[in-house]
């Protein structure tokens, strides 16, 4: 062999070498989800009642963001949209699973959702077996029963663990432990392969349960049982971060903590509330931010600068494109999520626009509704009268001020453009409740507004005014035999009206949706509808009319009866706002409600989305005769 040839040899065998040297190697994956963790719960976010020395390490040595929103206020679907990479709304899973019952005091029922995460939705499991990873999930699942479970989603280790233990010098009381040591054990099985583990804790969701020994530790904590249990998590945290370091796998590890929803800040089961969110608004089951954001934690040495902050909004279903690209893998079709990688290594990270759709009544007392948020701004649409809110959350954090009456353009602009990505997805409506008792809804919803409660300083002070609310949110969810009284909200839809006119006319666009175009006085709409039930009924009108529009008169007519009412401005005519404008007894059977205008004051009388009938369920008030005036 001559000298000219070995050396070709040789360079052709470095060039090989080099090259399989510079071949990506997949990280390990690692996702610890905690179960109803508020925002600010950890040290690191700044919870000075709380004691986390493990995870405000990782903090130190990755990315925190300030900004991470779950999918849903509720936890089956957050762990649905983690591990498809789909909204809740797209998946028809939008609340907990098996759900929470119908109940008088709901104006509508909540929307069907289906129950179980469906066998042909590709989990991340199975989408990662082209990388040749070995999969582990430990924990809460919540997705489905026996033969719906991890391993029939393509998990290859499964272990369900206690959600309820009693504490003990090996336990803590949410089964942290032995779900820690079944994961090392998986890391110890799987450490010569690229793996991925979820790690879904039951803790610190109710029943609250931690060691005597470190509640007494936490006497000044606002809630000293939920402090104790804080720290449990974080020493679970701390042993597989130890585990990964002991076999030297930190280094090619994502390493990911955060939370399925908010933090429960209402009374639930004994010894609660069991955190406060401040200074965010609400938490658990509702679509303030105090019940969407929640902690997040990222490490990944070499790809993530340690002890970054980032304030980009993410979002639950934006995981799955996260470890797909992470591990060399293709984008899977269908996806609502987008990658975080650019974002968690430097790079460029477009802005875009994050959409909920929670068409339910939680325990905790959140109402139907859908949320946008585009930059600084944030929209909710309140299902159950089309009510909506539009805060900056960059001034607002807390969203104490509506800017909708302020900001009437924005605030169609954005409730359009949430219509819209609801009908692109597939979104399940809200039929009305036929059972529903308004001083119900009125004892739960508005004599008390649980999404504004103050923290003050201890759980027992919140607990103690709210004992009343609390009891009487529990008996009307056990209210759900035939012998229950109500009567259903009657919905007169846009679309379903009969026009009567030559300019007037329906409006089908999802961002529209309404009766527009009303510029003549002498149009008109009707909707024929069927009472079941006779009674006293609100009448209630969403509409919108726009700058220098309102003024115009018009009345709403049912039979003789009638109401006349005077337009007012809403700024903007997709800025719809929902008034009361008065009640008629309807009896059973056949009926026909119109609308007309008496007088148009602007270019137009007003655009119309809906007229709803609201059964009132009050007792009739008693009038004591007055003495005629003397002659």
């Amino acid at each position: 062999m001559t000298s000219s040839f070995r050396f070709f040899v040789v360079a052709l065998l470095l060039t090989q070498l080099a090259a399989r040297s510079a071949d990506p190697v997949p990280p390990n994956i690692v996702f610890i989800l905690a179960d109803d963790l508020g925002i600010n719960d950890l040290a690191c976010y700044g919870r000075e009642d709380h004691h986390t020395p493990n995870l405000d390490r990782l903090a130190e040595e990755g990315m925190r963001f300030t900004t991470a929103y779950a999918a849903q206020p509720l936890c089956s679907p957050t762990r649905a949209a983690i591990l498809t990479g789909k909204t809740p709304a797209r998946l028809r899973l939008t609340t907990f699973l098996p759900g929470r019952p119908d109940a008088p005091s709901q104006r509508l029922l909540q929307a069907k959702t289906v129950p179980a995460l469906p066998l042909d939705e590709k989990t991340i499991a199975e989408l990662l077996k082209p990388a040749g990873y070995v999969t582990g999930c430990f924990g809460k699942w919540h997705l489905g029963g026996p033969g719906l479970g991890p391993k029939e989603q393509g998990f290859d280790w499964a272990v369900a663990g206690i959600p309820v233990t009693t504490p003990s010098a090996t336990e803590g009381g949410k089964g942290e432990y032995a779900l820690t040591e079944a994961a090392e054990q998986f890391i110890d099985a799987a450490k010569d392969r690229p793996f991925f583990l979820y790690l879904a804790h039951d803790s610190p969701h109710v029943p609250l349960a931690a060691k005597p020994e470190l509640i007494e530790k936490y006497p000044d904590a606002f809630n000293p049982i939920y402090a104790a249990m804080i720290e449990t998590l974080d020493d679970s945290v701390g042993r597989i971060m130890a585990k990964l370091d002991a076999f030297g796998l930190t280094n090619r590890t994502l390493f990911i903590f955060t939370s399925d929803n908010g933090g429960l800040h209402v009374p639930e089961l004994p010894d609660t509330p069991a955190t406060h969110n401040s200074p965010f608004r609400a938490g658990k089951g509702f679509l303030y931010e105090g019940g969407l954001r929640v902690p997040l934690l990222v490490r990944w040495p070499g790809k993530v600068v340690p002890g970054t902050r980032s304030a980009a909004p993410v979002i639950s279903t934006d995981w799955l494109p996260t470890w797909l690209e992470a591990a060399g893998l293709p984008a899977a079709p269908g996806l609502d999520g987008v990658s975080l990688l650019p974002l968690l290594t430097g790079g460029e990270f477009p802005a875009r626009a994050l959409y909920w759709h929670f068409p339910h009544y939680s325990n905790q007392g959140g109402r139907p509704g859908g949320a946008i948020r585009s930059g600084d701004w944030k929209l909710i649409e309140h299902y159950e009268n089309g009510r909506a809110e539009l805060f900056n959350l960059a001034s607002d954090p807390s969203e104490s001020t509506d800017l909708s009456a302020e900001e009437p353009d924005r605030a169609g602009a954005l409730r359009g453009q949430l219509a819209a990505w609801r009908q692109s997805v597939g979104a399940a409506e809200n039929p009305p409740n036929p059972r529903f008792d308004s001083s119900l809804a009125r004892a739960l919803y508005e004599d008390v507004d649980v999404s504004n409660l103050d923290p003050e300083t201890s759980a027992a002070e919140v607990r103690e005014p709210l004992t009343d609310w609390r009891t009487t949110m529990d008996a009307v969810v056990k209210s759900v035999g035939p012998t229950v009284a109500g009567r259903a909200v009657i919905v007169l839809p846009a679309r379903e009206a009969k026009v009567r006119g030559t300019t007037l006319r329906y409006e089908a666009a999802p961002e529209r949706n309404v009766l527009g175009s009303w510029t003549k006085a002498e149009d008109w709409v009707g909707w024929n509808f069927d009472v079941k039930t006779p009674g006293e009924y609100a009448v209630e009108l969403l509409l919108g009319c726009g700058k220098g529009g309102g003024g115009s008169e018009v009345v709403v007519s049912v039979g003789a009866q009638s109401l006349t009412t005077t337009i007012e401005e809403t700024g903007h005519g997709q800025n719809l706002v929902p008034y009361t404008i008065g009640r008629l007894m309807l009896a059973a059977g056949k009926q026909t409600l119109a609308v007309k205008p008496i007088s148009k004051a602007g270019d137009a009388v007003m655009e119309l989305r809906q007229v709803v009938l609201v059964p009132i369920t009050d007792p009739p008030v008693v009038k004591e005769p007055v003495e005629p005036p003397p002659l």
